[in-house]
């Protein structure tokens, strides 16, 4: 019987026990985690509201605020909190017509019933106003603060780039996103993304059934803050970048500015452009529609990083420096031009009149297409290749070190490769073995097939400017702060070609400006400008006017690229437009009124034709 009542005994102190530890876990899930069961049952008289950070600001080389943030708004809607609403008021406060009230809803209610999504995105804060006031009526709404972007210069829209909606597919790969959330679309937007977009906090709102706000949930214990993204510092001189927008009114092309010592962009001018502020709210969508159906101008296509052209006569300085380093041609060497260089059955690739014989200088100078096609050949066919393949991938080999055929990796998202052609592209084209220098002469002149974007062309005039060696071009210089400069843009890259060959090319690009070749007319006084003029052949229309340049000769300060497509000889538009954007810069402001005036107000529309006004 004892044994019994001790049994019991244990009984007893063990369902107190269980007794005890039930209350201790009541408490602990009281104290602990009941909260977030409250926060799940009162979803309905709970808003959660995103605190969108402010995306980070963006300046220019000498510190001007290119792109800022204004306050803007998104109406919210939760579906399943939609009810006896006046419908025709909320269709006349948004301009909608009530077909697209009940879409919308509709949308809303696929994406969740019981969570927020937009109904109208990017409500301006004049607009809100009118709106704010009379949200009590319409419950299921609500408003959800937010930034837009704006520019406070109409320029540089393909470099800024534009924000958008982001996309289902970045949603699915990447947690940081949710639906209704604003990304980068394109140019430094996208580039520096996850730099420029801070980080999202959380607010939580008590709500009565008549969707006033009644104040924050438990005092704001579970709000979390937002941290506003990292301003970044950019190359581009808004004022130089504005200029050259203007020099290119009316025409097609790019102008690509760097600084030599750095490989900064100092601006990048696509054309035609158009104004980054008509991408920002509610009319983007339309805008960028117009944008993109506008097949003749194409605005939205980038053609600094992605046009592909001849370079024309340009590419005789690679194959000047190229020629040198395959021990085929001296500053000596001299080659007679009679009119043109013989491709046989009595054709000739044609040359113009200059006098002869010239030497690498001279032949620089005067641009000569006979001289340049005879140093191809002599690369090509240089001994001890034992074929045309051999010699024209030693070539090509060369050529590619200066930055061409391939991206250069810009901090800029599109930029194509451009072209210098394989060998095994010549053996499908003419056969296998079965081409020779004479089947690619074109190649010496910079025409044929090779294809060079207005970047990779600023960047040969950085390359020789530099004397053998350039800096990754880049957009961004500093994060953060002014002097925060991005290392990994420091690092030299040093083409094939050995420095010391580089003197007598510079002294050819000094004589096209200083002493009567081929781009003398736009020699600026008091700066000492090294250029090359470039005619590119176009089976499309007018031939492209080519210039490249950099400027002073000795310590260069700048280095640029003009392509205006359909404008004829390089020393008709491009050169001169080079020059006065080398002479902005340096001088900042310009002398030779008559110069820009005649740029400026010269129009070149579609299929070359030229109008003076």
């Amino acid at each position: 019987m004892e044994r019994i009542y001790a049994n019991r005994k244990f009984i007893v102190i063990g369902l107190f026990c269980i007794i005890g530890l039930a209350f201790v876990v009541r408490l602990f899930f009281i104290q602990i985690v009941a909260d977030k069961y409250i926060l799940s049952a009162n979803n309905n008289v709970l808003r959660y509201i995103t605190q969108y950070p402010a995306r980070g600001l963006v300046y220019d080389r000498y510190g001007k605020l290119l792109v800022y943030n204004e306050a803007a708004y998104d109406l919210m809607v939760i579906p399943t909190q939609v009810k006896n609403i006046d419908t025709a008021e909320l269709c006349r406060l948004l301009e909608i017509e009530k077909k697209d009230f009940i879409e919308r809803v509709e949308k809303a209610r696929i994406y969740s019933p019981y969570r927020p999504s937009i109904f109208e995105s990017q409500i301006t804060r004049e607009n809100y106003g009118y709106l704010e006031e009379k949200m009590f009526r319409f419950p299921g709404f609500f408003v959800q603060p937010r930034t837009l972007r704006k520019y406070t210069f109409p320029v540089a829209a393909h470099s800024l780039g534009y924000i958008g909606e982001v996309g289902p597919e970045i949603i699915v790969n990447n947690a940081y996103y949710k639906s209704g959330d604003y990304i980068g679309i394109s140019g430094i937007e996208k580039s520096y993304e996850e730099i420029l977009r801070g980080k999202k906090g959380m607010k939580i709102r008590v709500v009565d059934v008549l969707n006033r706000d009644k104040g924050s949930f438990q005092e704001g214990k579970y709000d979390t803050i937002a941290f506003a993204g990292t301003d970044l510092f950019s190359s581009l001189d808004a004022d130089l970048q504005a200029y050259g927008e203007q020099l290119m009114t009316g025409k097609k092309g790019s102008i690509v500015a760097i600084e030599p010592s750095s490989g900064e962009i100092l601006c990048m001018i696509t054309s035609p452009s158009y104004d980054p502020n008509l991408l920002v709210g509610r009319i983007r969508k339309k805008n960028y529609v117009k944008l993109l159906e506008d097949s003749i101008m194409v605005p939205l296509f980038n053609r600094a990083l992605m046009a592909s052209y001849p370079p024309g006569s340009t590419f005789k300085l690679v194959d000047a420096l190229v020629g040198q380093q395959a021990s085929v041609l001296t500053p000596d060497t001299r080659y007679s031009c009679p009119g043109g260089f013989p491709l046989g059955n009595g054709k000739k690739v044609a040359c113009h009149n200059h006098f002869s014989p010239l030497d690498l200088r001279q032949a620089i100078q005067h641009s000569c297409n006979t001289y340049f096609c005879r140093v191809f050949r002599s690369i090509i066919d240089k001994k001890p290749f034992t074929s045309t393949r051999e010699g024209y991938e030693a070539w090509r080999n060369l050529v590619l070190s200066f930055g061409l055929g391939h991206k250069i990796g810009i901090d800029l998202p599109g930029e194509l490769n451009g072209n210098i052609p394989t060998s095994t592209y010549y053996d499908r084209y003419h056969g296998k073995n079965r081409w020779t220098s004479m089947a690619i002469i074109s190649l010496g002149i910079g025409q044929g097939e090779i294809g060079i974007t207005p970047l990779q062309l600023a960047n040969l005039a950085a390359i020789i400017s530099n004397r053998g060696f350039y800096y990754t071009p880049h957009i961004i210089k500093a994060i953060g702060k002014k002097d925060s400069i991005i290392k990994e843009f420091s690092e030299k890259h040093y083409c094939k070609v050995d420095p010391r060959y580089f003197s007598i090319v510079v002294e050819g690009m000094d004589d096209v400006m200083q002493s009567g070749g081929t781009g003398s007319g736009s020699k600026v006084d008091g700066i000492e400008i090294c250029g090359k003029t470039g005619t590119a052949q176009n089976p499309h229309g007018k031939n492209h006017s080519i210039f490249i340049a950099f400027a002073p000769k000795d310590n260069p300060r700048i280095a640029v690229a003009v392509v205006v497509e359909n404008a004829g000889f390089g020393a008709t538009y491009a050169a001169p437009m080079a020059s006065l954007i080398i002479e902005k810069y340096i001088n900042r402001e310009i002398k030779r009124k008559n110069v820009e005036q005649s740029m400026i107000t010269g129009k070149i529309l579609n299929q070359g034709n030229v109008i003076d006004q």
